[in-house]
């Protein structure tokens, strides 16, 4: 910041010098001098009055300039007025605003060999008014057509999932490179942004149906996942019932199913709960058929 400071020159020196000589030539016209001689002082006043306004000129707030004297660079001035020598000297201004430029769409060949089109966008800015005028001819333009080619040798340099899935990071390495490569013509790249990465047709259809497969791989895994969890239940819950609980929990759901009357209701009792019914009721079936044979007998 101190060397800028000292670059700075905002000396009037040169609307001071045309001053100071209309007004010595202007009080020399004033003496009695002759007629001839009053006359050529006249003119030499209005002389030094007409370059007057060449010597100042205006910088806006986010411009700086060079001053170049016989051609050759003599000093930067900042926004604001700014004095310079006429016919000796000359200025060449650059805006120090953040610039946008639009690298257009080019179709990159990946490292997997998958053809994509790719455009950009790079935002930058002067630094150095010097560099950026003395270095190079037309800055933005150049920096426009290295961004351009560097996006092409690193998208060239990454597959396609990469592209797609790290997309910031590919920039980044684009913005890192063409600031490394630049730096010597006055100007920061802030940042570069991919805006699109556009796929040819049977590709886009290829990743649609992978996305789709991925998506049915991932239902499929989270429906035997609550299966495996719904019949972990189930178990821990059969194994705290009892036969009379398991027996309520059938007539409960028998009860739920039968506000509809055209369901068929089929009754299923586990056989552990009727156990020992079904063995008395076989005992006094075969005790009714020994006494039946009995009262045959004594008939006969």
């Amino acid at each position: 910041m101190s060397e800028k400071k000292l670059e700075y020159s905002r000396s009037p020196a040169p609307f001071m010098f045309f001053i100071v000589l209309a007004i010595i030539f202007g009080v020399l016209t004033a003496f009695s001098f002759p007629s001839g001689i009053a006359l050529l002082f006249g003119l030499l006043t209005l002389v030094c009055l007409v370059p007057l306004p060449s010597t100042v000129s205006i910088n806006k707030e986010w411009e700086e300039a060079i001053i170049l004297r016989f051609g050759k660079f003599q000093r930067l001035v900042g926004p604001g007025f700014f004095f310079k020598w006429p016919f000796l000297e000359t200025f060449i201004k650059q805006d120090k605003r953040i610039i946008n430029l639009d690298i257009s769409r080019q179709e990159v060949m990946t490292k997997d060999n998958i053809s994509v089109t790719v455009d950009a966008v790079v935002f930058v800015k002067i630094v150095n008014t010097k560099f950026s005028i003395v270095n190079i001819r037309n800055v933005w333009d150049s920096v426009m057509k290295y961004a351009q080619t560097t996006m092409r040798d690193v998208v060239g340099d990454v597959e396609l999932d990469e592209l797609l899935a790290r997309r910031d990071e590919v920039a980044e390495k684009i913005a890192n490179i063409v600031d490394r490569e630049t730096s010597d013509w006055g100007v920061d790249i802030i940042s570069v942004k991919l805006q699109t990465v556009e796929l040819p047709e049977d590709m886009k259809r290829v990743i649609a149906r992978q996305a789709e497969a991925e998506r049915e791989k991932r239902a499929v895994i989270i429906k035997s996942e609550g299966e495996l969890t719904a019949a972990e239940n189930l178990e821990k819950a059969v194994s705290k019932m009892s036969n009379r609980a398991m027996y309520l929990r059938s007539l409960s759901s028998l009860e739920d199913i039968s506000f509809d009357q055209s369901n068929t209701i089929v009754f299923a009792v586990p056989l552990d709960i009727v156990n020992g019914e079904v063995v008395g009721l076989s005992a006094f079936a075969e005790a009714n058929k020994a006494v039946k044979k009995t009262k045959t007998k004594s008939k006969d």
